[in-house]
C-alpha cells in the first residue's frame, strides 16, 4: 500500500505544532478548530485578554489541544514571546499561519497617514515578524515531517486584482503574496526545510467582512448589510460567500503532508470571483 493510502482515515496533523495568529474568530478559529481536529497541538493569538469569557470559551473548547496568547504582531516584544512560549511548551514548531489582519476602504485622497501605516503593520509586518522569528525554530522542526514545515500566509484576491476605494488593502494584501514568494525561494535556495505559500480567499462570513460592510453601509453605499452580501453573492460564479471552514480546509492542505511539493505560490479559494 502507498503512503497515501495508509494515512487515509488518520489524523494528518498528529505529533505536529501549530501557530495560528488571529485564531479567536473567523477564519483563524477554523482554522484552529481544523487542526486540532487533525491531532495537532495548537498555539493561537489574538488581542484578547487571557481571561476574556470569548478565550476561556475556545480554549474550554479545544482543551489540551490547544494553548492560547495575547499578542499584537506588530510588537516584535510579543512575537519574541510567542517564540519562548511555543519553545517552553512544545520544543518545536512545524506550521505557522500568518492569518491576522484588518482592512481599510476609502478614496486614496481620504486616507491618512495614520491608517496607512496602521494597515501596513498589522497586515505586512505581523507577516514579516512572524517569520522572522519563528523560522529558526521551524527550520529544526522541518527535518522531522513529510515536507517540512509550512507557512501559510492569509492575503486575499484583494491581493491579486484592484477594487475600487480599497487601494491600501490591494497594497497590503499584494505585499504578502510577493513576500511568501520571496521567502519560498530563499528557504529553497539554503535547502532549509521549510515550505511557504499564500492564501486568497474570497468574500468569507467573518465579523471582519460584517464591519466592513456596515461600514460601507454607514457610508451610503448600501442601505443594508445584506443588500451588499446579495451583491457580492451575485458577482460570485458559485452564487454565494464562503464559510471560514471552506477557507480552513485550504489552510489545512497547504499544511498538510499532501502538499509536500507546493512551496512559493498561492492557493485561490474565492468561488470563482476572479475567473471572470
Amino acid at each position: 500500500m502507498s503512503e497515501q493510502g495508509t494515512d487515509l482515515g488518520a489524523r494528518r496533523l498528529e505529533g505536529r505544532v501549530a501557530m495560528v495568529s488571529g485564531g479567536l474568530r473567523g477564519i483563524g478559529l477554523a482554522t484552529v478548530e481544523r487542526f486540532v481536529a487533525e491531532g495537532a497541538q495548537v498555539i493561537l493569538t489574538d488581542l484578547d485578554a487571557q481571561e476574556s469569557s470569548e478565550v476561556k470559551a475556545v480554549l474550554e473548547r479545544l482543551g489540551n489541544s490547544a494553548s492560547y496568547l495575547k499578542a499584537d504582531v506588530t510588537s516584535e516584544d510579543d512575537w519574541q514571546r510567542v517564540l519562548k512560549h511555543t519553545e517552553e511548551m512544545h520544543g518545536k514548531l512545524h506550521i505557522l499561519v500568518n492569518n491576522a489582519g484588518t482592512d481599510l476602504t476609502g478614496a486614496v485622497e481620504d486616507i491618512t497617514m495614520e491608517s496607512w501605516r496602521r494597515i501596513m503593520a498589522i497586515n505586512v509586518d505581523g507577516v514579516f515578524l512572524g517569520t522572522k522569528y519563528l523560522v529558526p525554530l521551524m527550520a529544526q522542526s522541518g527535518t522531522d515531517v513529510k515536507g517540512g514545515s509550512s507557512i501559510i500566509n492569509v492575503s486575499s484576491i484583494m491581493g491579486l486584482v484592484g477594487m475600487s476605494e480599497v487601494s491600501a488593502y490591494n497594497a497590503s494584501k499584494g505585499a504578502v503574496r510577493l513576500f511568501t514568494k520571496g521567502i519560498a525561494a530563499e528557504f529553497a535556495a539554503k535547502q532549509m526545510p521549510i515550505r511557504a505559500n499564500s492564501l486568497h480567499p474570497g468574500f468569507v462570513h467573518t465579523p471582519l467582512l460584517n464591519a466592513g460592510f456596515q461600514r460601507w453601509v454607514d457610508s451610503g453605499v448600501a442601505e443594508k448589510a445584506e443588500d451588499l452580501v446579495a451583491m457580492v453573492s451575485g458577482n460570485t460564479p458559485v452564487g454565494r460567500l464562503a464559510q471560514p471552514e471552506e477557507i480552513a480546509s485550504a489552510i489545512f492542505f497547504l499544511a498538510s503532508p499532501d502538499a509536500s511539493y507546493v512551496t512559493g505560490t498561492e492557493i485561490v479559494v474565492d468561488g470563482g470571483y476572479t475567473a471572470v
